[in-house]
Formats: C-alpha cells, sequence, structure tokens
C-alpha cells in the first residue's frame, strides 16, 4: 500500500501496515488542500473512503480538510428541544435555482418566518455526477463537491444557528451507490450473507466487522463534530443487518450519548423504518435501539388515501377513518393485523409510546420522487384538501415535517433523478426504475432520470408563493404553525391527553386538553364534500374559534356554500365540505 500525492508537489510513499492489518503513514505539516490517493496495488490509484472532499468527484483525488479552520460563531447555540421541532426536508439541488448550501442562506429568513426552526437536508455524502438525491452516496464524509464542499456546508449551519434554526442531515448506512464506490477495495465492508434492494448488504455482523462498525459509527460523529449538525436521520435502517450481541445502532447509541455529554447540547438520532416495531424507537436498556424517533409512515398511507381517491390502489391496506384515528391515538396503524400488502400480519402496538417519538407528514421527497410524474399533493388535489393534510399533520401530537414547497402548494414535480458517467449502469438504471413501477401498478412509465431536463424540472419556483392560492396556502400554514408553537395544548405530545372520535363517516375530532383536563381546544375535520355534523358526547361550548379554514380570508373566491357553518351546543357545529375548524372549548357549565 502507498500513498500517492499528486498536489501540490507529487510524491510516491510507502505506508506500514499495523498489528490490525491498517496500512498507515504519519505526515507532519500537511497543507489544506493537499491532493491524493492509495494504492492498494502499484500504479492503481483509489480515493480514500474516508476522504472529507472530493473537488474533482467520486474518480478523483481526495483532498486533506483542515476543519479547525473555520471560524464557527455558534458558540452560544445549545439547540432545541427534540419535541418543539417544526421540521422542512428540503433537496440541496433543487431548493434554490443556484443548488448550492450558499444559495439557502438567504431563503433562511422566509422558513423562519413561517415557524420552520428545523431543516432536514437530504444526503449531501459526495455522489456521483452533480444532481442526485443523495442515496447513491459513495464517501460517506466527504460533502458533495458542486453543493459547495465542506466550507458551504458548514457555513449554512453557521447560519442556521444564528437565526435559531436546527439542521439535521439524512446519511445513508444501509448501502453505497454503484459508481465510485472504491470501499470494497479496502477490505470485507460488504458481505453475501444479506442482500437489500440495492446488493450486498454491509458487514456489520460478519468476520473483520469491528473496522466496518467503527467506519460507520464514527460517521456519526464527524457530522456533529465537524459539521455542528444537531441531528441524523438514518435511511431504511430495516436494510441494515446484524446480529450480533450489540447491535450496531445499539453501538451507535452510546456513542452518541457520550458525544452528547461532550458537546453540551442534544444530538438526535431519527429513524426511517419499515418494521413498524417499538424497538427502534424503545432505549436500548429496554430492548431498543435508541432512536430518538421515527418517520411514522402509517398517518401519511391513513391520510392520504382520505385525501385522494386514487389513494387506495397504491395504499391497499388503507381507506377507513377509524385508522387515521388509531394513527392519531396509538401511533402504528398495523399493529400486528393481517396486511394484504405483506401477505402476512405486520407491526406491533405503539400504543403509549409518546408522540414525541415520532415525525409525521403529508408528502416527502419518496412520495412524490416515487410518482411516475413526480407529483406533489398539490398536483393531485385541490386546494381545500392541502389546507385538510397541513392541518392534519400541524394540529397532530407528533414533531411535524415539510417537504419543500409544500407550505405553499408548488407546483413544480420531485422527480427522481441521477447524473451516472458509466453507460451500462445508465442502462441498468433506466430499467430497474421502470420495473419499479410495474411492480406498484402505475399507469405510467417514469421520465428519464438521466436527463438533465428532469432535474431542472424540480427546481421550485419562488415566484409562486406571491400570489393567488399559493400565498393564501403560505398564510394557512404560517397560522398553523403559530398555533402550534405558541399554544401549550399542541406542545404537549402526550397522547393520553387527546381523545378522538370519528364522526359522520367522514368527520374526525381530536380534543387536545392539558394534563388535568381543565384547558381543551377541539380540531374538527371533515373529509368529504358535504357538509357534516359533529355532536360532541359531552356538553361542550366554544369559547373562541382559533381557526376556521372556511372563513374568506383563507380562499380566493368565497360562495355561500363555502361559507363558515356554526350551530349551538345542542345542535351540535356543522362543518362545510373538506374543512377544518379549531375550537377552545369548554364543559358547559364550568368556568
Amino acid at each position: 500500500m502507498q500513498l500517492h500525492v499528486v498536489y501540490p508537489q507529487e510524491q510516491l510513499l510507502p505506508m506500514t501496515k499495523n498489528e490490525s492489518g491498517y496500512f498507515a503513514i504519519t505526515l507532519n505539516n500537511v497543507a489544506e488542500g493537499t491532493r491524493y490517493y492509495y494504492q492498494p496495488e502499484e500504479g492503481k490509484d483509489v480515493p480514500d473512503p474516508a476522504s472529507h472532499y472530493q473537488p474533482e468527484g467520486v474518480h478523483g483525488p481526495s483532498e486533506v480538510v483542515h476543519h479547525t479552520s473555520f471560524a464557527w460563531e455558534d458558540a452560544g447555540w445549545c439547540g432545541l428541544p427534540f419535541n418543539q421541532l417544526v421540521l422542512y426536508e428540503l433537496h440541496v439541488g433543487t431548493f434554490t435555482p443556484e443548488g448550492t448550501f450558499e444559495a439557502i442562506i438567504p431563503r433562511l429568513d422566509y422558513l423562519a418566518e413561517i415557524g420552520v426552526n428545523a431543516i432536514e437536508l437530504m444526503p449531501v455524502a459526495q455522489f456521483p455526477g452533480t444532481r442526485n438525491w443523495g442515496y447513491d452516496g459513495v464517501f460517506m464524509y466527504a460533502v458533495q463537491n458542486n453543493y459547495g464542499g465542506p466550507e458551504g456546508l458548514k457555513k449554512l449551519v453557521n447560519a442556521c444557528h444564528k437565526k435559531g434554526i436546527a439542521v439535521l442531515l439524512d446519511v445513508v448506512y444501509n448501502h453505497l451507490g454503484p459508481e465510485g464506490n472504491y470501499l470494497g477495495e479496502y477490505g470485507p465492508y460488504f458481505t453475501g450473507k444479506y442482500h437489500t434492494p440495492w446488493g450486498d448488504a454491509i458487514n456489520f455482523d460478519g468476520e473483520w466487522s469491528d473496522g466496518v462498525r467503527d467506519f460507520f459509527a464514527d460517521n456519526i460523529t464527524h457530522w456533529f463534530t465537524h459539521y455542528h449538525i444537531d441531528g441524523l436521520r438514518a435511511d431504511a435502517i430495516h436494510e441494515v443487518y446484524d446480529r450480533g450481541a450489540v447491535p450496531f445502532w445499539e453501538y451507535c447509541y452510546h456513542r452518541v450519548q457520550c458525544l452528547q455529554q461532550q458537546l453540551g447540547r442534544p444530538l438526535y438520532m431519527i429513524a426511517e423504518s419499515d418494521l413498524n416495531s417499538p424497538r427502534v424507537i424503545k432505549h436500548p436498556e429496554a430492548g431498543g435501539f435508541g432512536f430518538t424517533a421515527q418517520w411514522l409512515d402509517d398517518l401519511h398511507h391513513a391520510l392520504y388515501v382520505l385525501l385522494h381517491e386514487e389513494g387506495q390502489k397504491h395504499y391497499i391496506d388503507f381507506g377507513r377513518m377509524q385508522q387515521l384515528a388509531k394513527a392519531y391515538k396509538e401511533g402504528f396503524v398495523h399493529s400486528g393485523e393481517w396486511v394484504q400488502f405483506r401477505n402476512r400480519r405486520h407491526g406491533a402496538s405503539s400504543a403509549g409510546i409518546p408522540g414525541s417519538r415520532f415525525v409525521t407528514f403529508s408528502q416527502n421527497h419518496d412520495i412524490a420522487g416515487n410518482r411516475p410524474n413526480g407529483e406533489r399533493l398539490s398536483m393531485l388535489v385541490d386546494y381545500k384538501r392541502l389546507q385538510l393534510a397541513a392541518a392534519a399533520v400541524l394540529l397532530g401530537p407528533y414533531v411535524p415535517l415539510l417537504f419543500m414547497g409544500e407550505e405553499f402548494g408548488a407546483t413544480t414535480p420531485f422527480f427522481f433523478f441521477a447524473d451516472h458517467s458509466d453507460e451500462q449502469l445508465r442502462q441498468s438504471l433506466r430499467e430497474g426504475r421502470k420495473k419499479e413501477f410495474e411492480a406498484f401498478q402505475w399507469d405510467a412509465e417514469p421520465p428519464d432520470a438521466l436527463d438533465e431536463k428532469v432535474f431542472a424540472d424540480c427546481k421550485l419556483n419562488w415566484q409562486q408563493p406571491e400570489a393567488g392560492e399559493h400565498r393564501l396556502l403560505l398564510q394557512w400554514y404560517k397560522a398553523l404553525i403559530q398555533l402550534r408553537q405558541t399554544n401549550p395544548l399542541f406542545q404537549n405530545l402526550n397522547k393520553n391527553n387527546i381523545d378522538i372520535t370519528v364522526f359522520a363517516d367522514a368527520g374526525l375530532a381530536m380534543l387536545r386538553q392539558d394534563d388535568k383536563g381543565w384547558e381543551r381546544i377541539l380540531c374538527l375535520f371533515n373529509f368529504s364534500d358535504a357538509p357534516v355534523r359533529y355532536t360532541p358526547a359531552d356538553d361542550y361550548q366554544c369559547i373562541e374559534k382559533l381557526l376556521d379554514a372556511a372563513e374568506a380570508q383563507w380562499h380566493m373566491n368565497v360562495t355561500d356554500d363555502d361559507a363558515p357553518l356554526t350551530g349551538t351546543a345542542e345542535k351540535g357545529i356543522l362543518l362545510p365540505g373538506c374543512s377544518v375548524q379549531v375550537l377552545r372549548v369548554q364543559l358547559a357549565g364550568v368556568k
């Protein structure tokens, strides 16, 4: 093994193998910007698998980064409580016309004005080419070069913290992308013992797996320490296989806990999991993996099928209002029942687990990107249903997540896109996407993910939030988030303080109350086009109307059919079609 320095002065330096099997060399006063390769075999240049920067892409030389040279200005940043976050998922390349970290910074005031206090970046680990969702990353420690590299990411995080905004980052530890994946050149990082949808699994529990585990666990601490990231969202953790006594995720949990004490601020780990298992968010002492929270796909599925008439075609096990009620009250909808999509029983109950352990959404990158035309919810349903979707997420007892542009009903698509140089790989990707879409019974073929125009079409149109229903929807989101962030009842994510009632087949009533039951807010949802009446079991008296989606201020053109409908306590509350009302109530006769 040799070290091949190519800049600023070319050198070929032999490395020494140590007792653990690693090759090492010590150099003094290495300048920032020095570029180099390793040579596992004579004459074969391979980038550093732990490279912190790949300025010339995945096949080019690695570059030395001195992390101490950046002048951080967030010494007073202590993080934010997880249960108070309003997350905003964004893709760096399509969020702005420029597609860089620094181009996001001028938009932070816009996000803060909405009430967003945490951004979640889709993966930024170096991937091949210049456009990709990020889940084909191949250098876990390197920051994508055309996004702005290490310096650009640090500037963004620094700016966010100065404005009171936390930064979370997607990471992928279940596979590496196919192009530029040199990790196998250095050791047994992959195993044929398990298989994932992307090929051989990463070797977390086989022979020589100690170094593999540390390589990925160290990556977690890398983002927290060098980039001041506040939390990580781990992609598809169910495709990480480890049958050891201390599974990989438990191992990471203990590492993060120690680092959290050293840094003196909270560090969050969020899971994407297909298991519907409470073990994911239970502490290791209780037999869990120790994640702070996980994405709650079941709530999205239950909500989406009620909003879009074609929804059940793709989510065949959903479609009943009682399932949305269960998602609010318990979390997992599938908690051990037979699931047709899987042809088996699936899941376990999450009843009793606090709402702060789940992240909910009405859309995200996967949901739009895995449709043939990259349709966002705003391209599938009308304005009133967008209002409903926003309220259903933001008024619920969970940590909400918005997908970039949803707050103004963006009508730019979000396709899957990639940029590979190998022609065989390009053709394989095209064929693979077609097969995926056939499996989900889509009527159309996906566009060519490698077409640069497909990527360009995904860039947000920042003129949209300034006019028409886009502007009104944005104001609706602001009002919902303000209500969530200023009213203590919406900050209380104890699901035991929530009562859910399904009424008139299409209505759902959510009663939020404090621990003593003295303060109460009633959220009423009508998912049908026709008016429905809600008559509470208890004799509630409306004290104050906090929000009403049917009021004229939320609509461009108001007709008599759209006007707010009211009724006495005895007759109940009449809701217009596809509407939401939020009322502060008390029991009749109680002051």
